[in-house]
């Protein structure tokens, strides 16, 4: 098994669910931006090979280029956020990647050996849904501070985020938190709270598993249009991207300060 490695970071953040649809690449790419807001110079892997989506959100199309010391990734036109996915290497974005395990962590781990992220200290990795070879590959590589789960509100999302919770204990990667995405909505006439997926179920996980709430987002439609437009950097929901960005910075400092076993 390799020794996982770390690069030139400070500090790696996955940020991983266990299943799709729960707005985990959102979640990503906010956290990322929060992170540069507060004066971090942060990047970004898409470590979702077959349905890469962060380029998009972010309004990236250059493709990366070589040098002698690595692969260089694009950046983010306003914060500088550098970018390595695999939609940046597909002429055409709408064709699927259909490739078995073993490539695709391939491809994983040439993304994070080759690529020069020159004087980034923070990272932010999408993992891709699920529990097998890529997140596999992500924590086998790479030195992870911890990963940051999200789930929605419903039991049945919670029930299967906990199975990767299960997987990074296993694998004695710590968890730093959870954000519940999608939280509810607000009538835009009265401003009334709609928990149109139910009652909430993060605080009860949460204690159970003895981790940080760090955040819960709502459903909002500035997030949907900037995102389909690539331009998620102008999101600015209240300062919600920079609050969570803290919590993850507080939650991970607390990991790396306390002698308990953070893995749980």
């Amino acid at each position: 098994m390799p020794v996982p490695t770390r690069g030139c970071f400070n500090h790696i953040i996955a940020v991983g669910s266990g299943k799709g649809g729960v707005g985990k690449s959102s979640v990503s790419a906010l956290l990322a931006i929060g992170l540069a807001r507060l004066g971090h110079r942060t990047a970004l892997l898409d470590a979702d090979i077959t349905g890469p989506s962060i380029p998009s959100m972010l309004g990236i199309s250059g493709m990366p280029y070589g040098t002698p010391e690595g692969i260089v990734p694009p950046a983010t036109p306003r914060l500088g956020i550098k970018v390595m996915s695999m939609n940046l290497f597909m002429e055409d974005t709408s064709k699927p990647v259909v490739w078995r395990g073993p490539l695709i962590g391939n491809v994983i781990s040439q993304f994070w050996n080759d690529t020069n992220w020159e004087d980034s200290e923070v990272l932010v990795i999408d993992l891709p849904p699920g529990t097998s070879d890529a997140p596999l590959t992500v924590m086998q590589t790479i030195a992870l501070d911890g990963v940051v789960m999200v789930t929605t509100p419903q039991d049945l999302s919670t029930r299967i985020v906990e199975k990767m919770m299960h997987m990074t204990k296993m694998m004695k990667v710590p968890l730093v938190g959870m954000v519940e995405n999608m939280s509810h909505a607000l009538c835009p006439h009265c401003g009334e709270r709609w928990d149109l997926f139910g009652p909430s179920h993060i605080e009860q996980v949460c204690s159970r598993w003895d981790i940080p709430v760090l955040g819960s987002l709502p459903i909002d439609k500035q997030i949907t249009m900037l995102g389909d437009s690539g331009k998620l950097e102008e999101y600015d929901g209240s300062g919600r991207a920079e609050e969570m960005a803290r919590s993850v910075i507080s939650a991970v400092a607390s990991l790396v300060t306390s002698p308990a076993d953070s893995a749980r």
